[in-house]
């Protein structure tokens, strides 16, 4: 993301799509997520550069939906959003069930960030499966990974079976 760059709405809050990637659930001790997002930061982001932004605690929510437009689309930044401050190389873990966006950026240089989602088998995000045929002599362990998502006891397993 280059300086002045577009940004990205805030979206999040749990339900939407059926629940499924949005979903947060805490009861009875145990903690349930649809799709969980890790950044990892490739540039420094100081406060005002822009970037990654959320409504802290908003995973819990009943009312997400609810949020004014104009603090959706950033034009309006109340004091319950957060930019975080974040060097190369830090990383910020989050459900999909908080309420996220990207600011515009503002920085002077690139803004670089890599993320890596993951879901549950039965809560895939993407319909856009590997296919192991269009990759050259993968090892058994490599097809399995790249296997579509799945759940229940059909799934298979990826872990690679120990040499007897």
């Amino acid at each position: 993301m280059n300086n002045r760059s577009d940004y990205g709405p805030l979206h999040g809050a749990p339900g939407g799509h059926n629940g499924s990637q949005r979903k947060y659930l805490y009861l009875d001790g145990e903690m349930l997520n649809g799709l969980s997002v890790v950044t990892f930061f490739l540039a420094d982001a100081e406060r005002g550069d822009g970037g990654f932004a959320c409504l802290p605690g908003s995973h819990k929510t009943n009312f997400g939906q609810n949020l004014p437009t104009d603090v959706r689309r950033f034009e309006r930044i109340p004091h319950y959003m957060v930019q975080p401050e974040v060097k190369a190389g830090d990383a910020i873990i989050f459900t999909e069930a908080l309420i996220h966006g990207t600011m515009p950026w503002t920085a002077t240089h690139e803004r670089r960030a890599f993320l890596y989602k993951y879901a549950p088998g039965n809560l895939a995000y993407s319909q856009n499966d590997y296919n192991p045929d269009e990759y050259f002599e993968l090892t058994d362990q490599q097809r399995r990974i790249l296997s579509p998502p799945s759940s229940g006891p059909n799934r298979p397993s990826v872990v690679q079976p120990a040499d007897d």
